[in-house]
């Protein structure tokens, strides 16, 4: 492979992981509940070779993998706004965030996904949209409902 192809692909890759970083670096304020976000999250792999006329690095594969992120921020036991609707479609990667001033359990309801957040933290819960339907995101001992995940076909 020509070295000056080379430099091009691994430029291109580079500027891909810089526009998803800077993606995924915006966020929603804590002034709304929810905020939605499509990110790109993109994984390079590389491989360097030293020989005897120098060292030169070849890109391998560079995979872009899109998945949308939604945060809800729970503030006095409740959450911001209401309760939040993210949508996705059957298929989908959703990183889902919580930020929540109290202590609970987060608890996504027909994907039997749950994560404990402490008082003034966060948990981030990735979720692959595999089943169809509304399900309901919940602070569990609060019993509280913060959200409600619709799956689209």
């Amino acid at each position: 492979m020509d070295p000056r192809f080379r430099k091009v692909v691994l430029a291109l890759a580079l500027v891909g992981l810089a526009i998803s970083i800077g993606v995924a670096a915006c966020g929603g304020g804590d002034d709304d509940g929810g905020s939605a976000a499509t990110t790109t999250a993109t994984t390079t792999t590389t491989t360097e070779t030293t020989t005897t006329t120098g060292t030169s690095t070849e890109v391998e594969t560079t995979e872009t993998e899109p998945y949308a992120t939604y945060i809800i921020t729970v503030k006095d036991g409740r959450p911001v706004g209401g309760i939040q609707r993210p949508k996705v479609s059957l298929g989908d990667d959703l990183l889902l965030t919580v930020k929540s001033d109290v202590a609970d359990e987060v608890h996504l309801h027909g994907y039997d996904l749950s994560q404990d957040v402490k008082a003034g933290g966060s948990i981030q819960l990735p979720v692959r949209a595999t089943i169809p339907g509304r399900f309901e995101i919940e602070l569990e001992q609060r019993g509280v409902q913060i959200g409600e995940l619709t799956v689209e076909p």
